[in-house]
């Protein structure tokens, strides 16, 4: 009996042990950063992938092979990427592709999803090295090359100035944010189109060009938000802001409550400098209730404000994000974290400068926006997580809302992020925003297999025809579920887009996966 007891108990604790070895190893794959960029398909066979002709003169980073975006599901085979330094260049790979009768694309971070960064069989620019900042202090303008990150332009305006309009996160390029017409967490300003005062563009016949919304205006409507196919943007001159200090607040509220309370508290209110709310997507509150994140102006004039830190406990997050992916108990611990745990790690920089610790939590303009989110990225490559937009009139935002939840839960979605910001009204040639709007972020988990994709392509669909029903819009630069009928209703003056695309580019030198995908849909164009 002894004997069997205590062979009883080695089984156990072997189980036991096994167990937590488990867990330990499963917590570590999730809590792990990624060793390389995903790039989950689709597969490209071996005959598609040919290398370009010869051309010793171009920085090439890479010849033939196939590219990808962070989706991981738009690989594309290309003859090339060519490492752009310089004016030159640019020329250079523009004349190599006329000559060689191939398409040309420009690639800077990699976030649009839908192939927006490279055409097949074509000649990707990588611009990410163009990068070169300057700083006019006395207009309170910079002069930035495309290639240039936000996050290293944050880093030289900081600590005086700020940037005016960008993502809510700093992982993009200025390019990349001009190409899609981004918009972001300052909810007075709205899209980076209203902070740029004139932009450089070389055209498809290797000319330079300076365009605003005075000069070659109907070229620079469709530069901004055009998605790379009208001309290489070589540098943007951008309004700058001053890096005033904030006092961040956060409420928890009832989204039915948060049309009036923005209406009468936040755009009413000239000292509320940033803005974003982040909707539950935990089961037992899934998109009704909110965490709303206001950051108050305070007179400091005289502070002086430490460099500009990078994300802490990337891990930790990590882990956190990914385990709430693992069902519905993990989802709404991430909920409470987020609602009673997060704002205690808070780092409230400029309280601590200025010896008030304990009281307000003061950061300065840049630090809210200086997030590059290594936390959104890991190794699990059986997975990846999806963004949407959609853009709906404000009076029709809880309608909106109210549908989409009852998809979410009639299909399963796995919703991992929503938040709610600002766009205003903009005067684009492809046109997100034809009235006062409030945009609705998504971050989607799907698997990569066939039946994820397929999924993805239905709850897309769906969530497109329901911003329809509430008179509003989805953003472009994500995957390419929708069709040309949803694309035509969301977008009527695509057909003259795609006419202003000839006419500017007339032998579509410029091309991209978003392009090919619908161009030939509108063949009357």
């Amino acid at each position: 009996m002894t004997k069997w007891f205590t062979r009883r108990k080695a089984i156990g604790a072997a189980g036991l042990a096994a167990a937590a070895a488990w867990i330990g190893n499963e917590a570590y794959g999730l809590a792990s950063a990624p060793l390389a960029p995903k790039d989950c398909g689709p597969l490209v066979p071996d005959n598609a992938l040919t290398m370009p002709p010869e051309a010793t003169s171009l920085p090439w980073s890479q010849r033939a092979g196939t590219v990808n975006d962070v989706s991981c599901l738009s690989r594309t085979p290309v003859k090339g990427v060519v490492a752009v330094k310089t004016e030159k260049d640019i020329a250079d790979a523009l004349a190599y592709a006329r000559d060689q009768g191939l398409k040309v694309s420009m690639a800077g971070a990699l976030h649009s999803m839908g192939g927006h960064a490279f055409a097949r069989d074509g000649v990707v620019l990588d611009m990410t090295g163009f990068n070169a900042v300057t700083v006019n202090a006395e207009a309170r303008t910079m002069t930035v090359q495309s290639g240039a990150r936000w996050h290293d332009i944050q880093n030289i305006l900081h600590p005086r100035f700020a940037v005016k309009a960008m993502q809510s996160s700093d992982v993009f390029t200025v390019g990349g944010s001009i190409s899609v017409n981004a918009h972001g967490m300052d909810h007075q300003v709205g899209a980076v189109e209203r902070t740029l005062r004139r932009l450089r563009i070389m055209l498809a016949d290797g000319s330079i060009v300076t365009v605003s919304r005075s000069e070659n205006s109907d070229l620079y409507r469709h530069i901004v938000g055009g998605y790379g196919l009208f001309g290489v943007i070589l540098e943007a001159e951008i309004e700058i802001a001053d890096n005033v200090v904030y006092e961040s607040r956060r409420r928890l509220i009832d989204i039915a409550d948060f049309p009036k309370i923005f209406a009468e508290e936040i755009a009413a209110e000239p000292d509320i400098g940033l803005f974003y709310g982040h909707l539950s997507t935990a089961p037992g509150s899934f998109l009704r209730e909110m965490l709303l994140y206001t950051y108050h102006r305070q007179d400091l004039p005289d502070v002086k404000l430490p460099p500009l830190a990078d994300v802490s406990s990337a891990g930790l997050r990590r882990l956190v994000f990914n385990l709430s992916k693992q069902g519905s108990l993990f989802a709404e611990a991430k909920w409470y974290a987020e609602k009673e745990l997060e704002h205690k790690f808070e780092s409230c920089t400029v309280s601590e400068i200025a010896g008030r610790t304990g009281e307000a939590c003061l950061v300065s303009r840049n630090e809210p926006m200086h997030d590059s989110v290594p936390y959104l990225f890991n190794n699990l490559n059986y997975e990846t997580d999806i963004l949407h937009e959609y853009f709906v009139p404000r009076t029709n935002l809880l309608s909106f809302i109210d549908r989409m939840r009852a998809l979410m839960q009639k299909n399963g979605t796995l919703l991992l992020n929503a938040s709610v910001r600002v766009v205003h009204k903009e005067e684009i040639a492809l046109n997100y925003a034809p009235e006062e709007a409030f945009s609705v972020v998504l971050y989607v988990n799907q698997t990569v297999d066939e039946a994820g994709i397929e999924k993805m392509r239905g709850l897309t669909r769906d969530l497109v025809d329901l911003a329809h029903l509430s008179g509003g819009r989805f953003f472009l630069p994500y995957q390419r579920h929708y069709d040309a009928m949803q694309l035509k209703r969301a977008y009527p003056m695509i057909s003259d887009f795609f006419a202003a695309k000839k006419r500017f580019d007339p032998r579509q030198l410029f091309s991209n996966g978003f392009y090919e995908a619908y161009a030939a849909e509108f063949p009357g164009y």
